[in-house]
């Protein structure tokens, strides 16, 4: 049996979405507006985020919530069978439940970003 990570898993959780990603969305804006979540979650608040991500509603941008919101219920730090519960349950977080979930979610992003810009061979269907 092997023994992996927290950060392996979230390598190999990120890798995948965003292989998914790069068949249904396109690649080239999935990988500039990737590398600017981090920095907007940091600046305006992770729950703010969320909903803004899902007010523009586009293909990233649902893209994004879901990477988000599968990996924090896979890691127990959130619920809910869709995105109005996934709010709705982040915003009745406590505080250091919030906190952690914000902090799991910059940690994941940074894989997501490493990936979106790494040439993985995946061709850009979008086009």
């Amino acid at each position: 049996m092997k023994i992996r990570t927290i950060a392996q898993e979230r390598a190999q959780y990120a890798l995948e979405k965003v292989l998914e990603i790069s068949k249904e969305c396109n690649k080239e804006e999935f990988k500039s507006f990737s590398a600017g979540i981090p920095s907007m979650i940091l600046q305006n608040g992770f729950g703010q985020v969320l909903a803004f991500l899902l007010a523009k509603g586009t293909c990233k941008h649902l893209a994004m919530v879901d990477i988000i919101r599968e990996w924090l219920i896979k890691r127990g730090m959130a619920e809910g069978k869709d995105n109005l519960e996934f709010i709705r349950n982040i915003n009745n977080l406590s505080q250091d439940k919030y906190l952690a979930a914000q902090n799991e979610t910059l940690k994941l992003l940074e894989w997501v970003k490493r990936y979106a810009n790494a040439d993985l061979g995946v061709e850009d269907e979008s086009k």
